[in-house]
């Protein structure tokens, strides 16, 4: 249970950061070329574009050339900075390195803010000149996009002033991270014996799957607490972060801080209000698993601390990480040998993911890198089989990300945020599939299905009420109602008992869980993870029952970047997620779920 230090990390557990740059020293002797030091443009070139983009296509194919050149040389080295920042955020070369990344990417923002202004300040004519040019066919829905926010664009003045606010409107972020992942210090905690348990961020969500209740008890009151100790500076901090939020919105003249995250990406703001409606209507179903939860742990009183343990007795599946990493590579196979075969060398050749915590690890797990490198895999690994599916989930992005990659030109790589969420999903419920059929055993099963319905849970349910308490907060600064501990506390509390219903005890702890969680400094980022896995759901069952038609246009998703609309790309796979019905479908699974955990118990 000790936590290493990353130099005693085995380098087979660690990611492959080398690919990119072979040493810290060679990462700072080239970008040590990049002169960022606010006396005059890093980017001369670009600079000397301006005032001539509406002179002719040759011009502009050029100017826009060089712009993304630049900034896909800024993501290497960002991407090699913030990966060795992750590994040990306390570790002071690193964080400086990271931040000097970072101001490497504002810089690049405040030189080149001239431009979109600068094309929308074009003529009708000239417009319609550029978008039918084939000198400009490689940027044509590249423009199309920028043209749609002209009235949303502000003056070239303007633009570079909302550039130059950009790094410090971070703060409140970069602020919560660091308290967050470095500067709290949870101590320990004692399980039913008596024995002190240390406490972090990953043995936190060890600790609850624990059947100890009194060592879950511990952890989460003793974890919210220390929140709890901070929750007015916590509360500043995610103030600062709406109010950045805000300030862009009204800046760019949209009707609210959720049109501002949402109009980008040609996603209605209907799309966010009718998941909420959707899933707000249809609550009695998360509220039937909460009394049979309560019903099979057999408890007087369930607690939010007893939510997440096994309801299965004498079945609890755990794997190395070995382990895990096979059951992934299998669970693919409906995906066709290439992909399968691709994630098998990602994993288990080229070192992908780092593994295991280490001391001042960043918590959690994620998917990142860059155009020039391979994706890299940020886990926690503990051997829960929720870590096993955190794996498959990352994969999914993982394999997304080298799809988008190879077959995209840079400026239609990366895939929007409103389809992240679904590959990942997809790749959550392949495994599931492929587990259902190893594990034969009644008990087991029925410990599969409820991992399932956990998984939606946590997934649809969970981030459902996180997007409806992230819209509340935003609307109340919008309305300039202040957002203080109490308020948030109480608001929080009734959006608890509103999806738990009245077979849970909400606990007093959870007035503050607001305060830890990270997303809420991601403008309008987690409603995706519940439409993602309503897309997924809807397209793992297309894949799954139909041929190879079906799985074809799934891969032309995933190699599809943002090449099209969100939307449009959805569509184009198979599924609607103007329509309400995924989301319905999904919850109805839940249901079907319930009701055969029901019968199997």
């Amino acid at each position: 249970m000790q936590t290493k230090k990353r130099q005693d990390v085995a380098i087979e557990d660690r990611w492959n950061v080398e690919a990119l740059f072979p040493s810290f020293d060679d990462w700072k002797k080239e970008f040590g070329t990049t002169k960022v030091n606010g006396e005059g443009p890093t980017w001369p070139e670009l600079l000397a574009f301006k005032g001539k983009l509406g002179e002719n296509a040759e011009t502009l194919k050029k100017a826009l050339n060089l712009s993304f050149s630049t900034y896909r040389n800024l993501s290497k080295f960002y991407t090699y900075a913030h990966l060795r920042h992750d590994e040990d955020i306390a570790y002071d070369p690193h964080k400086a390195a990271y931040n000097h990344a970072v101001a490497a990417f504002h810089e690049f923002n405040q030189e080149t803010s001239w431009m979109e202004p600068e094309l929308m300040s074009l003529s009708d004519d000239k417009v319609k000149e550029y978008l039918s040019s084939p000198i400009l066919e490689d940027y044509r829905f590249h423009l199309e996009k920028v043209f749609r926010l002209r009235k949303h664009t502000l003056s070239p003045d303007n633009e570079r002033l909302v550039a130059l606010a950009g790094k410090a409107l971070m703060t409140p972020y970069k602020a919560f991270s660091a308290i967050n992942d470095a500067d709290f210090k949870f101590g320990s905690v004692r399980d039913s014996k008596g024995k002190a348990r240390p406490l972090t961020h990953a043995l936190y969500s060890l600790y609850l799957h624990e059947k100890d209740r009194t060592l879950r008890e511990n952890a989460f009151k003793s974890l919210h607490g220390r929140y709890c100790e901070y929750e007015n500076t916590l509360c500043e901090l995610l103030n600062g972060q709406v109010q950045s939020h805000v300030f862009n919105a009204r800046a760019r003249n949209y009707s609210s801080s959720l049109e501002a995250a949402l109009y980008p990406k040609n996603i209605e703001t209907s799309v966010y209000h009718a998941l909420i409606d959707a899933v707000s209507a249809s609550i009695d179903a998360l509220h039937r698993y909460t009394r049979l939860r309560k019903k099979l742990l057999g408890v007087e009183e369930l607690h939010l601390y007893d939510m997440y343990v096994p309801l299965i007795p004498n079945v609890d599946i755990k794997m190395s990480y070995e382990e895990a990493e096979e059951a992934v590579i299998e669970s693919v196979a409906p995906l066709g040998a290439e992909y399968q075969n691709t994630l098998k060398r990602g994993l288990a050749e080229h070192r992908w993911v780092d593994r295991f915590e280490n001391e001042n690890k960043r918590s959690g797990a994620y998917s990142s890198g860059c155009y020039d490198s391979m994706p890299y895999i940020l886990m926690n690994y503990k051997g829960l089989l929720r870590d096993v599916f955190t794996l498959a989930h990352e994969a999914g992005h993982s394999m997304h990300s080298f799809l988008s990659h190879k077959n995209q030109p840079f400026h239609y790589s990366d895939y929007p945020i409103f389809v992240a969420e679904v590959a990942s999903t997809f790749n959550e419920e392949l495994l599931h599939n492929l587990l259902l059929k190893r594990f034969e055993k009644k008990e087991e099963r029925a410990y599969l299905i409820n991992q399932k319905i956990e998984d939606l849970r946590a997934t649809l349910f969970r981030q459902t009420m996180f997007a409806e308490f992230e819209l509340m907060i935003h609307d109340m600064t919008e309305k300039n109602v202040p957002l203080t501990p109490s308020a948030l506390k109480v608001e929080y509390r009734k959006l608890n008992r509103k999806y738990f219903g009245e077979a849970v005890v909400i606990d007093a702890e959870i007035d503050n869980e607001w305060s830890r969680i990270p997303h809420f400094y991601y403008d309008f980022y987690v409603y995706q993870y519940a439409t993602g896995i309503s897309a997924a759901m809807s397209l793992s069952e297309r894949v799954l029952s139909g041929g190879e038609q079906e799985r074809e246009e799934y891969l032309s998703f995933l190699k599809g970047g943002c090449s099209q609309f969100p939307i449009d790309l959805l569509k184009q796979a198979g599924v609607d997620m103007r329509s309400p019905e995924p989301v319905k479908a999904t919850i109805k699974k839940f249901s079907e779920l319930v009701d055969q955990l029901e019968k199997e118990c």
